[in-house]
């Protein structure tokens, strides 16, 4: 394949089909745990049976495909246009598992999520436009506390992938010993080899690290075997929705949070591959995440966000290119209309895929440790406003019932118990009051 022309960004280059393919894999693999389990928590709190819980997560897996390519490839002012994989987003579970608190039966929750989270949507895509507009308010001390911590918060998700999802106990040394070996030899192919080979190292990684799984018996083949084979998501097949106002009060809310969190993503990976996040650019994402969640129920999805899992990958691969991301995409809307092959995805031990997170989550922080060393901590109160955003963003990472614990309201919580909120709100705040310039002609 000819080179490009050395006018193109890398963020617009067309990698060869083969690259294109192994890149996309990578992506899928990365992102994959985070698409799947917000819908099997939800699925199995409103009561499901296994075969409609295998519908929900086909579903998610073709929206959250929708939604990528929505991000990457756009049309019109849709899309950032940047190698973001869009998914399900987990900040959204607690309140959609209040709304099924708040039904007699929960079985009956669906159709009002639902419906709450397509008027979130569309309220969303209204702001978008104004919403981009605090993008000023983000100088290299506030995006660089905020792209660290990302990769903080997402440490945790690594651990407890390794503890196989047992978070409750300690992990067994079988768990300890794959997560290791897939950490050693994911650390020595990027080591020892070069190219190609050298980027796609994490995929390479995870499918060595399955393989050292199978003669210990931590592969499970089981929904490989019980999946069909073809399955479309059927438009509202758990009902029509239905518009309640305490649903929509609540996804209305998370959907604030949740472009907040997009935002701060965007500006992460902008500065990771080299094309800052400006005005437009967020604007673009923003409606390609709201958008995206506003068309998500009628496939029977869910409210869809910038996944920062995989802003790690983009960082340890410096494979930058979106199309690589859209190929993503693609495989995600082929796996939701194949529940076979999306179970093939699901063979990967957590602890395999944990041990590979610790380099992908753990590079992210470290992104955001380099803005924030571009910074200059030592001019003006910046130190004092990384050091308490950092803090209060970690609260809620280290101690889930904290806010809980404390009786603080429902919709409050909604913004602290996400640390990247937290500390995003925090960050702005504090970087306005203490490195304002005091007027001029004050002392």
């Amino acid at each position: 394949m000819a080179a490009p022309p050395s006018g193109v960004h890398p963020v617009d280059r067309l990698p060869g089909p083969g690259r294109l393919l192994a890149g996309g894999l990578q992506h899928v693999a990365a992102s994959y745990a985070g698409v799947v389990a917000p819908p099997l928590v939800i699925g199995a709190y409103v009561g499901l049976r296994p075969a409609q819980l295998t519908f929900l997560v086909g579903a998610s897996l073709f929206t959250a495909g929708l939604a990528t390519l929505l991000q990457t490839i756009g049309f019109w002012k849709v899309g950032a246009r940047l190698p973001f994989v869009n998914g399900v987003s987990f900040a959204g579970v607690a309140p959609m598992l209040a709304v099924a608190d708040g039904r007699a039966d929960r079985s009956t929750a669906l159709p009002v999520i639902y419906g709450a989270v397509m008027v979130a949507g569309v309220l969303g895509f209204v702001l978008a436009p104004y919403f981009c507009r605090l993008v000023r308010f983000f100088p290299p001390v506030v995006s660089g506390s905020v792209i660290t911590l990302i990769g903080m918060s997402l440490l945790p998700v690594a651990f407890g992938w390794i503890q196989n999802g047992h978070t409750d106990r300690p992990a067994s040394m079988t768990d300890l010993a794959l997560a290791a070996t897939t950490l050693v030899i994911v650390l020595a192919l990027r080591r020892l080899l070069r190219g190609f080979l050298q980027q796609i190292a994490i995929l390479l990684g995870l499918v060595a690290g399955t393989l050292l799984a199978v003669p210990v018996g931590a592969v499970d083949a089981t929904p490989v075997r019980e999946a069909a084979v073809v399955g479309f998501p059927a438009p509202f097949h758990f009902g029509h929705p239905q518009f309640t106002l305490p649903a929509i009060v609540s996804m209305c809310v998370l959907m604030l949070v949740s472009m907040t969190e997009s935002t701060a993503d965007m500006l992460a990976l902008g500065e990771i591959v080299e094309r800052p996040a400006d005005e437009q650019v967020i604007a673009a994402g923003l409606r390609a995440d709201t958008l995206g969640t506003a068309l998500s129920p009628f496939f029977n999805g869910f409210a869809n966000s910038a996944f920062a899992q995989n802003i790690g990958l983009v960082a340890i691969t410096r494979v930058r290119s979106r199309f690589t991301v859209a190929a993503c995409g693609v495989v995600f809307v082929l796996l939701g209309l194949s529940p076979v092959a999306a179970s093939l995805i699901a063979v990967v031990p957590r602890p395999v895929l944990g041990g590979a997170a610790v380099v992908l989550f753990g590079s992210v922080a470290v992104s955001g440790v380099e803005v924030l060393a571009r910074s200059g901590l030592d001019k003006g109160e910046n130190l004092l406003v990384a050091a308490v955003s950092l803090g209060v963003g970690m609260i809620p990472v280290v101690s889930r019932d904290f806010y809980g614990a404390a009786a603080v309201p429902a919709t409050l919580r909604t913004i602290l118990d996400s640390g990247v909120s937290a500390a995003c709100v925090t960050a702005v705040v504090l970087n306005a009051v203490l490195n304002r310039r005091p007027a001029r002609g004050a002392p």
